[in-house]
C-alpha cells in the first residue's frame, strides 16, 4: 500500500497494490498491521455501506467528541469526489478542505481521521461507497456543515440542478455559524 499525502496534515489517500492476471485482479483491501504502521495506530469498529445515485451529495458530516469518528472510506462500484474539511479550531488549515477521486478502477481509499467534517458527491450513474469508523455512531453526537457553505467553495462537480440531497442535508450551519460544535486543535486524531 502506498501512502499519499494531502494539503491536511493526517488526511492520506491509500492506493493499495494490485495483482492482475487473466482471471482479473486481488489486493488487500485492508491490513491494520499495515495501517499501524504506514498511516495511524486506528482500530475500526464498525464498518458502513451506502448505495447512491449520481448527483446525491452526503455531507458534510462528523460526530462530536466524546464518540468522534476516524474514517477510512473507499468506492466498490462507480465513482465519487470524497471531501475533508479541517474543522479543528486553531489549526494553520481550519476551514481548508482537499478532495480525492474515488473509483472502482482506481481503487484508491482516503483516510479522514477526527477533526474533520466529511461528505461526497456521486459522479457515476451508481455507487456503492463502504467506510470503516473508529467509533461506533452516536446520533446525540452527529454534527455537520452546509455542504453548499460558500467560505469552503467545495467544487463538488455537479450541476446546482442535478444535487440530490437528504432533508437533513440541506439544514446544516456554515462554518462560520458552527463554533460551539468544532474539535480543538489539540483533540486527539484517533
Amino acid at each position: 500500500m502506498q501512502v499519499i499525502p494531502t494539503e491536511l496534515p493526517g488526511v492520506v489517500i491509500l492506493e493499495p497494490r494490485l495483482f492482475r492476471d487473466d482471471r482479473g485482479y486481488f489486493f488487500e483491501s485492508y491490513s491494520q498491521r499495515e495501517f499501524d504502521e504506514k498511516v495511524a495506530p486506528v482500530r475500526f469498529v464498525q464498518d458502513n455501506e451506502s448505495r447512491s445515485t449520481y448527483g446525491v451529495v452526503r455531507g458534510l458530516h462528523f460526530q462530536k467528541p466524546p464518540h468522534a469518528q476516524a474514517k477510512l472510506v473507499r468506492v466498490i462500484e462507480g465513482r465519487v469526489l470524497d471531501v475533508a474539511v479541517d474543522i479543528r479550531r486553531g489549526s494553520p488549515t481550519f476551514g481548508c478542505h482537499v478532495a480525492v477521486e474515488l473509483t472502482e478502477e482506481n481503487h484508491r481509499q482516503f483516510f479522514i481521521p477526527r477533526g474533520f467534517a466529511h461528505g461526497f458527491s456521486v459522479l457515476s450513474e451508481v455507487v456503492v461507497f463502504q467506510y470503516k469508523c473508529d467509533n461506533a455512531y452516536a446520533p446525540q453526537s452527529e454534527g455537520a456543515l452546509a455542504w453548499d457553505d460558500p467560505d469552503l467553495a467545495i467544487d463538488w462537480r455537479i450541476p446546482a440542478d442535478k444535487i440530490i440531497l437528504s432533508e437533513k442535508d440541506r439544514h446544516h450551519p456554515r462554518l462560520q455559524g458552527a463554533d460551539a460544535w468544532l474539535f480543538d486543535y489539540d483533540e486527539k486524531l484517533y
